[in-house]
């Protein structure tokens, strides 16, 4: 496996000034947003899609510092009921497959979108309740008429174009959980895989260790965020794991995303390594920053630090104790 990070950390900086950084931190890999809720401060694809030249210094600034591009990031929502809402994500959408297969990227990385819950809905609707039987009716509305239909059109048109889609399991979306996630990939096909970030696991109850293995077995791992939560052991109680108070009440909330052993020790990021080399995931790990109580410097390095204990790279080669 290769250490990585996604570079919104440093959308603050030039493109190769953010790369010199990172690899002087030792990384192997960068995920590079092209738009949507990652922006697109380091690659825009309405300018490398339609500029020969930009593209191959694009392509050589990455592969000069001995990285390489786990995943172009679009994360969006491209089945908002609002037509003018949807579309430009959808859009991003579109040209971040392109750029990809242009670039060689074998991951886009997205969420899955949530409908609203029928044709003329003004806003998203995640039922999250089996009961009363109303919110029964607008899951199968969604799933029938918007999710599947759109992942199995664009997800072939990813597949044509030799690129995965991993979709992120994070709450809010149609696609949340490693079930929710293979239920969209048995009708989709195989194109379909997740961007498994532990941190949406555990708020959700879910283990991480437990969906490596859930998705691992069916090959449906495409891409790994690394990136800790933590609990509030009195404000869980308060408010539930469904916690609605905005990520910048730090006291208040139930639960909050932390650096990497900031919220859980280096034992269960070992075990989640260890599952991971065990379902034969062999890509990159990428390093996602949204700890509230720490710098971006400083959350990235402490991330660096923790992980490059845990993180088995070499390959295995033969048991020459068997």
């Amino acid at each position: 496996m290769k250490l990585g990070v996604f570079t919104v950390l440093f959308g603050n900086r030039p493109l190769e000034e953010a790369l010199d950084y990172i690899a002087s931190q030792g990384l192997k890999a960068v995920e590079i947003g092209t738009g949507n809720y990652p922006g697109n401060a380091h690659c825009n694809p309405d300018i490398l899609l339609n500029d020969e030249q930009a593209l191959k210094q694009f392509k050589h600034a990455v592969e000069s510092r001995g990285l390489i591009i786990s995943a172009l990031s679009c994360h969006g929502n491209p089945l908002h009921p609002q037509k003018d809402i949807a579309k430009p994500f959808h859009d991003t959408y579109v040209k971040t497959v392109d750029l990809a297969e242009r670039l060689g990227v074998p991951v886009v990385n997205a969420f899955s979108g949530c409908p609203g819950d029928h044709e003329g809905a003004k806003y998203p609707n995640w039922p999250i309740s089996p009961w009363p039987h109303d919110y029964q009716e607008v899951l199968k509305w969604q799933w029938e008429e918007k999710v599947i239909p759109y992942w199995t059109e664009w997800g072939k048109y990813a597949a044509d174009r030799n690129v995965k889609i991993g979709l992120e399991l994070h709450g809010g979306f149609s696609v949340h959980s490693p079930g929710t996630l293979l239920r969209l990939r048995e009708a989709a096909g195989e194109v379909i895989g997740a961007n498994l970030d532990p941190s949406h696991m555990w708020w959700q109850g879910i283990d991480p260790v437990q969906a490596i293995h859930i998705l691992g077995k069916e090959g449906a791992i495409h891409h790994f965020h690394a990136k800790d939560t933590s609990f509030d052991p009195v404000n869980i109680h308060k408010h539930g794991i469904t916690d609605m108070q905005s990520y910048a009440l730090t006291q208040e909330r139930a639960w909050q995303f932390r650096t990497v052993g900031f919220g859980h020790d280096l034992k269960v990021w070992a075990d989640m390594m260890s599952a991971l080399r065990l379902v034969d995931y062999d890509y990159v790990v990428s390093i996602e920053h949204e700890d509230g109580l720490m710098s971006i410097n400083e959350g990235f390095t402490k991330a660096v630090s923790n992980l490059k204990q845990v993180l088995i790279e070499e390959p295995l080669g033969s048991m020459w104790w068997v």
